[in-house]
């Protein structure tokens, strides 16, 4: 007579999904000990086989037959407690014939499986010992956990398949969180029972959300009171294309089209006093596209369409310092934080850095293939941040005067680059999009989505209150952390502009970040504040519908 033996057969690909009417038939054939004819007939003298003698049907440990079949229904009992208790099979079953013939006959097949199980496991947990193999502890209480062989060789499975018979012997599949995986976040769902039809197998459903609101993280954006306009100033003669903020904020620069610079007090011009003006500076042929004021000198310096970069002695208001070298217009200037170098670029597609005070070029950084319209400055590499009209940013090692990282992530021309003062980080606008950077590496962080034309001017204040300002006089408002946009307004070009002239060409804030500048094509200064009578209660912040942005931008694929 041939012993049985278990053999490693992998259960699911003897095993697929039944349905509810092919069950039954599939269970008779499963189960019939003539599958196998050689232990058919090794075993033709034995009165009673049981499915464990026939190693196909003993691969088929999830089935579960139909329960109107006593002996089939007990021999599906012992298959699952020979998954967990392989070692302490044959002695189980042994015992069990052993008290099907004695006592208890009035109980089913199922009762007295069930029963003799719980027995064993709770004398493990008094023990002090495991209840099952995998996915099982004290806290199961006795229950039986059953695992199909394909789950259990998952890797990183934060869900097992479980199942448990009731007082009633009904079938009921749940999930148990794995414990390894202390980070997952679906448990709740994931314990919810479901009853599965006797007669079916149990399958490992792999529950597909398709609302991905559980796996989007929607972040809270920061409150921020509205701006509004408070002043307007008429001076210039032609569109207004700089602006720059002196150290000590307490007057500012612009330049524009008409080839001066103007200097104003801040505290009159927010006023709108008759005096705010302090002298225009005459010297450029051509509009004036970078200003800058020098942290430790008494220096302003502009850059203007006519190839000049000029040094400004603002004790005597007069030119002391040239500096040659530019093929072309020079669009953008900027200062280092801590060194006295300045960089700037231009319609030539190079960015230049220059000794502040022997006017000697000291890098030629070349590399993009258009106009080079923004600069930043750092004082931590990479010292220097520019962004053309060829879709790209490049961030520069100042030492070498070489490139150490090419950003190709716009589609249109970047024509604004800004950054905060609080963290390292700092933000490009196009017209496809905002984008936010670590200034490190230049990795990207996330799009700032909604403002649908071409960026001309960004602004961060200490409050991480973002401006985006377009060519058509849009103004959008951000909340640098979150990118939430909390205000969208258009400026109001004067009476006698054009429609066409409704463009703001730059925008900065104040030291104080409590102003905001614009220099538009209306030929105007524009001076905004925030909304004194502004709360949370008077412009709460819309979560519906940023919530919806979120799980819209979550799905696209960048």
């Amino acid at each position: 007579m041939a012993t049985s033996t278990t053999s490693e057969i992998n259960a699911s690909s003897i095993l697929a999904p039944l349905s509810s009417r092919t069950s039954l038939k599939r269970s008779r054939i499963l189960f019939d000990t003539s599958i196998s004819t050689a232990t058919a007939n090794n075993n033709n003298n034995d009165h009673h086989h049981h499915p464990l003698s026939n190693p196909s049907a003993a691969a088929t440990l999830a089935f579960v037959p139909p329960l109107y079949d006593s002996d089939i229904h007990k021999a599906a009992i012992r298959r699952k407690i020979h998954l967990f208790h392989s070692k302490d099979v044959d002695l189980l079953i042994d015992n069990q014939d052993n008290d099907d013939g004695s006592s208890n006959k009035k109980e089913s097949a199922t009762a007295r499986a069930v029963k003799e199980l719980r027995r064993e496991a709770m004398d493990r947990v008094r023990n002090g010992e495991a209840v099952v193999s995998k996915g099982g502890g004290e806290e199961n209480n006795g229950r039986l956990i059953i695992h199909r062989e394909v789950d259990l060789k998952q890797k990183g499975s934060t869900t097992t398949a479980a199942s448990k018979f009731n007082s009633n012997g009904t079938m009921v599949a749940m999930h148990t969180e794995n414990k390894n995986d202390e980070s997952s976040s679906s448990s709740v769902a994931a314990k919810k029972q479901q009853p599965v039809r006797t007669g079916g197998i149990l399958v490992n459903h792999h529950h597909r959300n398709n609302n991905n609101e559980s796996n989007t993280s929607i972040p809270t954006p920061k409150w921020h009171a509205p701006y509004r306009l408070s002043t307007v100033i008429s001076s210039h003669l032609g569109w207004v294309r700089s602006i720059a903020f002196d150290p000590t904020n307490t007057m500012f620069a612009t330049g524009g089209g008409d080839r001066v610079i103007k200097i104003f007090d801040l505290a009159k011009a927010c006023v709108a006093a008759d005096d705010a003006l302090k002298i225009t500076l005459t010297g450029h042929i051509s509009p004036v596209r970078g200003l800058a004021f020098s942290e430790r000198h008494p220096y302003l310096f502009s850059a203007g369409e006519d190839k000049m970069v000029k040094c400004w002695d603002l004790e005597t208001n007069q030119v002391i310092r040239h500096y040659h070298g530019h093929l072309s217009g020079v669009f953008a200037l900027k200062l280092h934080p801590t060194l006295d170098v300045l960089v700037t670029g231009g319609r030539d597609a190079v960015a230049r850095v220059w000794d502040m005070r022997t006017k000697h070029q000291v890098h030629c950084l070349s590399g993009h293939d258009n106009t080079v319209g923004a600069i930043l400055t750092k004082g931590v590499d990479p010292q220097i941040v520019t962004g053309s009209y060829d879709s790209t940013i490049k961030l520069w090692d100042l030492a070498a005067g070489k490139c150490m990282t090419t950003l190709t992530h716009h589609k249109k021309a970047v024509r604004a680059l800004a950054q905060p003062s609080f963290e390292n980080t700092f933000l490009s606008g196009a017209a496809d999009n905002l984008k936010k950077w670590v200034g490190s590496d230049g990795r990207f962080v996330k799009n700032f989505t909604g403002h649908k034309a071409v960026i001309n001017a960004l602004g961060i204040n200490d409050d991480a209150v973002v401006l985006s300002a377009a060519d058509d006089g849009t103004m959008n408002f951000w909340d640098y952390g979150s990118g939430h946009c909390f205000q969208t307004s258009k400026t109001v070009p004067q009476p006698g502009s054009l429609d066409a002239e409704n463009g703001i060409f730059a925008a900065e804030f104040d030291l104080t970040g409590t102003r905001l500048i614009t220099c538009e094509a209306d030929k105007s200064i524009k001076i905004w504040k925030e909304d004194e009578n502004a709360s949370e209660l008077s412009h709460p912040i819309d979560m519906k519908a940023w919530r919806k942005k979120c799980i819209a931008e979550s799905k696209k694929r960048y």
